[in-house]
């Protein structure tokens, strides 16, 4: 058996979300994407050096166009793992108010 495998009664996942915070406020948010399962899907390390295949390619892509879609954000800085993708984006405005959509997070 995997023991990396979910299991209810052994793992207890709990909100890393800072009680009381309004996430749809404008500010600089940590982000981390990880795949299914961990499975390196995005590239692999070689010689030390991240070397993205053709999914993470466009992760990276799609990273990049999230400013061009949303008008109240900005990219900070990002990094692609083989299995995972960091990134800190900058809300710059009141979530919804900037792209004239209602905010899906309250």
């Amino acid at each position: 058996m995997d023991e990396r495998k979910y299991n209810p009664e052994g793992h207890h996942r709990r909100s890393i979300r800072l009680p009381g915070t309004d996430y749809s406020q404008s500010g600089a948010y940590f982000v981390t994407l990880c795949t299914q399962n961990r499975a390196c899907l995005f590239g692999e390390i070689r010689n030390g050096k991240m070397e993205l295949n053709d999914a993470g390619q466009m992760v990276m892509k799609w990273y990049d166009e999230l400013e061009n879609k949303f008008s109240d954000i900005t990219n900070d800085e990002c990094f692609c793992m083989p299995n995972h993708f960091h990134g800190i984006v900058l809300i710059k405005d009141d979530c919804g108010k900037g792209h004239g959509m209602p905010c899906p997070y309250g």
